[in-house]
């Protein structure tokens, strides 16, 4: 599993009580699994995981298998920012039917570099499966370096990818121009994916893609044979980018999916709702 191509990082709808709707999950998995994405994530920012209780990420897990049924591969979100308790995780965890893990940077602990390199090594000693790293300085408030990633991708073979959010343009250069051939390099920010593959990023981690997910795997899939149709994609998405994340993540790809009829908007404490002046940009969009 090389992860390129267009992943999506599914949400966790709920209903009005905030229960998890397991009938719009499965919906919605069925849905992307036949509009062109090639792997889904499970379990990462967009799907609320602080929020779910461990009872609930079982049964949210167990649903998007079934409603996969083997069609597409599956990542699974394992982060945090205690070391030893994702080992814990790793070593009890079931993974019949799942690709890879994606494991984001520890958040709040701020580790130098010394002590990211040590916690993805112990990940990728204990991982029976491909770890896909995951940099997101915005959310994890410490950027791991070019270095560190190339020297985790070039020690450790299962160590097979990295979602690259930090919108570091140099910094994933660095990186794309002296990975190993078998190290694949993601996109984290769905507005920068189409300029990201002009340097050689081979895919995304979308969350758009939860709406769109034709339209977005198409703009993936084009852009090394037409990137004008491609580029055309991109710009008819990018103002819905726009609006998803104008309030924070998953507020706006909620607010999107609920007008157009597979969930509810309903997010988890902390987050709140998108904004009913932003949802109406979104509407008009839509209408457009």
């Amino acid at each position: 599993m090389n992860f390129k191509g267009t992943g999506v990082a599914l949400i966790t709808p709920f209903t009005k009580k905030s229960e998890v709707d397991f009938i719009a999950l499965e919906n919605i998995v069925k849905n992307i699994s036949n509009n062109g994405a090639d792997y889904l994530v499970m379990l990462g920012t967009t799907a609320e995981t602080p929020t779910l209780s461990d009872e609930e990420k079982k049964e949210v897990v167990k649903t998007i298998v079934s409603a996969n049924n083997n069609k597409l591969p599956l990542v699974i979100g394992i982060g945090e920012n205690d070391t030893l308790k994702i080992l814990k995780e790793i070593k009890s965890f079931d993974f019949k039917g799942i690709s890879g893990i994606l494991s984001v940077v520890p958040y709040y602990n701020k580790p130098n570099q010394t002590g990211l390199y040590q916690h993805y090594k112990m990940i990728a000693e204990s991982s029976p499966l491909p770890v896909i790293l995951y940099n997101i300085p915005g959310r994890s408030g410490v950027n791991m370096t070019a270095d560190t990633t190339l020297k985790l991708a070039n020690e450790f073979s299962n160590i097979t990818a990295i979602k690259e959010a930090s919108a570091n343009f140099d910094q994933i250069m660095d990186i794309v121009r002296n990975k190993p051939d078998n190290f694949t390099v993601i996109s984290g920010d769905d507005n920068l994916t189409l300029p990201l593959m002009a340097i050689g990023v081979e895919g995304v981690i979308s969350v758009i893609a939860n709406a769109f997910p034709a339209e977005y795997s198409n703009m993936v899939r084009l852009f090394e044979t037409n990137p004008t149709a491609s580029r055309q994609i991109h710009f008819q998405l990018l103002e819905f980018i726009k609006y998803l994340f104008i309030e924070g993540n998953p507020a706006g790809i909620k607010a999107l999916m609920s007008l157009l009829g597979y969930c509810e908007k309903t997010v988890r404490l902390p987050l709140t709702e998108l904004s009913h002046a932003n949802t109406m940009k979104i509407m008009e969009l839509l209408n457009q």
